[in-house]
Formats: C-alpha cells, sequence, structure tokens
C-alpha cells in the first residue's frame, strides 16, 4: 500500500459519525433498510479516506480485504437458508414445534428458552446453528403461547451466546483465546466471572416477564389451533428426531460448522423426501426460494415460511454493503487512530475494559464483522494490560464480553444479520430482551471498576504451569 500519514482524529470521526446520522434517520425516521445507508457511508469514508492521503488502490485493496474477512460467513449462511427451509419442509421444525407447545408452559417459556438454547449452543459450539434450527422452532413456540416475538427471540439470542461463548467447540472463543495467547480453557474458566452473573440475572428477568406476558384462555386456542394445523399438514414421525441429533454427533466430534451444516441439510432433504413425500424437485424449489406453508392456518402459514437461498440474499447484500465499509475504514487508518485516541485517555484499570468494550463494540459497528472485533482490539490492548500489571486472560474474556457479545446486535453485523434472517427479528427491535448480551459487558465494567474478578499478571504463570 502507498505510503501516507496518519489521518487526523477530525477526519477519522467523520465516517462514524455520518454513519450514525444516516442510520438514524433511515431505520428510525424513514423505516427503510440499512444497505442504502452504508453505502452512502462508504462513499463518505472513500472520499475522506482520498483527502487524507489514501490512494484509490489503498481503498481497493481494503474493500477486497474486507470482502474476504467476510466470505466463510456468507457460505455458512448460504448453507443456514437451505438448512431452515429443507428442516421446515421435512416437518423437523414443525415437530419441535409441537413438542414444545406440549411441553413447555407460559410461566417458564423464556427461561427454559434461554437455558436449552444456551445447552444447544454449548454443545455444538454456533450461536448461528442454534438460531436456525432450534431457535425457529421457538420462535412457533412463543406464537403458540401468546409472546411477542422479540421476547422470544432475545431469549433465543440469549442462551445462544451463552453457549457459544462457553463452549469450547466456538470458533469465537478459541479465536479470542489464541489473539491473545491465553489457554484455551483458562480463557473460559475466567470468563465464568462475567457470564455466570450475567446469565443468572437474565434469567431471573425472563422469568419475570413469563409472570405477566403470555398464557391465558387465548393463548391455549392458539395452542390448539396450532398444532392442528400442523398434525394436519404433516407426519410428525419421531424418526425425524435422527437429524438434529445427528448435529449433537458432529458436535461431539468436533467437526466444522460448515460440513456439518451440509451435512443436517442433506439429511433434512432425504427426511422431506422419504417421511413427507415431498417430491425431489419440489424440494429444490423449497430449498430456493425458501418454505411456504400451506396449513390453511395463516398464523402458522406466516410462521413457517422461511429459509431459502434467494430470501438469504437479502441478508448477504447486507453484510457485503457493510464488510466494505469496514475494509475502507480500516484501509484509511480511521479505526486505528480512533483507536489510538480512546487509549490516550485511559488511566484506571475499570478505563481500560471500558475502553475495550467500547473498541469491541465500535469494531462491530463499523466492521460489520465479529472476528474484527475480536482480533483487532486482542492485538492493540495487550502492552496496556500488561501496564496494568493485568493477565492476558482478562483482555481476552474482555474481547468477548465486548465483542462477541455486542455483534449479535447490530442489524448489519454478520452475527446480527444471521439472527434477522433466522429468526425474522430485527436485532433493534429484539435488544431490549437480550439480557444476557446487554448485561455482560456492563457486568464486567463494574467488575474492573470494583477489582472483582481481575487476575494479576504474575497469576498468568501459575495458570498455565
Amino acid at each position: 500500500m502507498t505510503t501516507k500519514s496518519k489521518p487526523s482524529l477530525f477526519l477519522s470521526l467523520i465516517p462514524l459519525l455520518f454513519l450514525i446520522g444516516s442510520m438514524s434517520w433511515t431505520l428510525l425516521v424513514a423505516e427503510q433498510e440499512a444497505h442504502i445507508a452504508l453505502i452512502l457511508t462508504t462513499i463518505v469514508a472513500a472520499v475522506v479516506g482520498l483527502y487524507a492521503g489514501s490512494s484509490w488502490k489503498d481503498l481497493e485493496e481494503g474493500m477486497k480485504k474486507g470482502l474476504q474477512i467476510g466470505l466463510s460467513a456468507i457460505i455458512i449462511l448460504m448453507v443456514i437458508g437451505l438448512l431452515i427451509a429443507v428442516w421446515i419442509a421435512a416437518g423437523i421444525v414443525p415437530l419441535f414445534i409441537t413438542l414444545g407447545l406440549d411441553l413447555l408452559s407460559a410461566s417458564i417459556f423464556l427461561p427454559a428458552v434461554a437455558v436449552i438454547c444456551g445447552l444447544v449452543s454449548l454443545a455444538t459450539g454456533s450461536s448461528w446453528t442454534t438460531a436456525g434450527t432450534v431457535g425457529v422452532a421457538f420462535i412457533g413456540v412463543g406464537t403458540g403461547l401468546g409472546f411477542p416475538l422479540p421476547m422470544v427471540a432475545g431469549a433465543i439470542v440469549s442462551g445462544a451466546y451463552f453457549g457459544d461463548k462457553l463452549s469450547p467447540l466456538s470458533d469465537s472463543t478459541n479465536l479470542a483465546a489464541a489473539v491473545t495467547g491465553v489457554d484455551l480453557f483458562a480463557h473460559i474458566r475466567h470468563m465464568l466471572y462475567t457470564t455466570l452473573p450475567a446469565f443468572g440475572l437474565a434469567l431471573i428477568g425472563f422469568f419475570a416477564l413469563g409472570l405477566f406476558v403470555g398464557g391465558g384462555d387465548s393463548s391455549l386456542v392458539s395452542v390448539d389451533e396450532i398444532q392442528t394445523a400442523i398434525k394436519g399438514e404433516y407426519n410428525l414421525s419421531f424418526i425425524l428426531l435422527l437429524a438434529p441429533a445427528a448435529v449433537f454427533v458432529m458436535s461431539l466430534k468436533k467437526m466444522p460448522a460448515l460440513p456439518s451444516l451440509v451435512i443436517a441439510t442433506l439429511i433434512g432433504s432425504v427426511m422431506a423426501i422419504w417421511v413427507q413425500g415431498v417430491p425431489l424437485g419440489e424440494l429444490i424449489g423449497i430449498a430456493h426460494f425458501g418454505y411456504e406453508g400451506s396449513t390453511g392456518n395463516t398464523e402458522v402459514d406466516d410462521l413457517l415460511s422461511r429459509g431459502g437461498l434467494e430470501p438469504m440474499m437479502y441478508t448477504i447484500s447486507l453484510i457485503l454493503c457493510a464488510l466494505i465499509f469496514g475494509g475502507i475504514m480500516e484501509a484509511t487508518g480511521f479505526i486505528g487512530r480512533i483507536t489510538e485516541a480512546i487509549l490516550s485517555r485511559v488511566k484506571s484499570r475499570g478505563g481500560l475494559v471500558f475502553t475495550t468494550i467500547a473498541s469491541c463494540l465500535g469494531m462491530n459497528l463499523t466492521t460489520s464483522d465479529q472476528y474484527i472485533a475480536l482480533i483487532v482490539p486482542g492485538r492493540m490492548f495487550g502492552k496496556d494490560y500488561a501496564r496494568f500489571k493485568l493477565a492476558p486472560k482478562n483482555l481476552s474474556r474482555t474481547i468477548e464480553d465486548g465483542g462477541t457479545m455486542t455483534s449479535a446486535l447490530v442489524p448489519w453485523n454478520t452475527c446480527g444479520a444471521t439472527m434477522l434472517a433466522s429468526l425474522g427479528v430485527n436485532p433493534f427491535v429484539f435488544l431490549p430482551f437480550a439480557f444476557f448480551n446487554l448485561l455482560t459487558p456492563i457486568i464486567a465494567i463494574a467488575w474492573a471498576y470494583l477489582g472483582i474478578g481481575q487476575a494479576e499478571l504474575e497469576e498468568e504463570v501459575e495458570d498455565r504451569s
């Protein structure tokens, strides 16, 4: 890349401020999608970058690098689109819905959703897989029990990210440990200081919501109508449970996410043809365009009309726009300049943790990729944690508390876009109910200021011995 001087803080902030303003107006006032706002912000970032001394070649390389970072996520999203459509056509998701309506009462539904999604995510190491499988089913169960979809989505996301955060199979967990040079299991153990209190408080919050929302005679009628409609349309054989069982076995074998999802989709395809009698040609159409409910019950049909490769392209186009913007912000040096300015004001351990989490959130907002939100702060803040005599595992925990947790709350981030595509609820809408994701960074900051759970630099040597 062309040698250039470091951009000023003023110039570095222009694209970020434009992003906040344009996105706020587009989403809240105009009530439109985020794509055009991201494209306009990218143009602003490029123009300011050229003015600050970057060349067009710098910007092109930055865009390419940004797209390359998100390529694996895009491929996984495409497969998730196929998986959702095929599993609904096969009756796997409808079976989960009917079982959930039989087993779960309104009073414990939300905390039960969080716990079950947490266990599934812990076993699979993937919040995305959890949201795209059992998460879709729980959306249906919540509808039957009379819960607003944002509440259900918040419980699903809370559980999915709890399990993902603590799973040794999770790519984000492994990445956070690797980028900071911390032993994986030392990293997981240290995260318990912030993760367990946050999840405990989240469960209390979900239980309290369940006491006041959902249930009643109307929801009982809805449950009966949903179950009748589903049972009239599908053969709900318990052999369908072989598909999720296969996913669980593959997770135990530590198979990577992409081949696991592909195999799960193929198993679902066999189930759709064998158990439900879906013709192969029709199944191909379902996989491409998504499943369209045909039970005769409008509520159930809307619930089951999901998935497919083509509908997933909306999400992928949003991610592409966001990744290009993030690549330009990185290539122009704007991100590094903003982070440098923030670090210069850090005077305490609490301030350091607050700054780290704020930086992770900023990365999720501007680069739109969870991995960047882990890698960049993980690399940049190492010396500062050593300066405050804090062991590296404090940094590895904090970038997860800030980066992993907030990624699902940004609609144009790869994680937030995946939750939107899987659950059908915008992250800005379910954000107030994603208790675990909101509480974790707050507790992390509070603990840092109070001196709770802060490992001293000398402890790291003992932990590795």
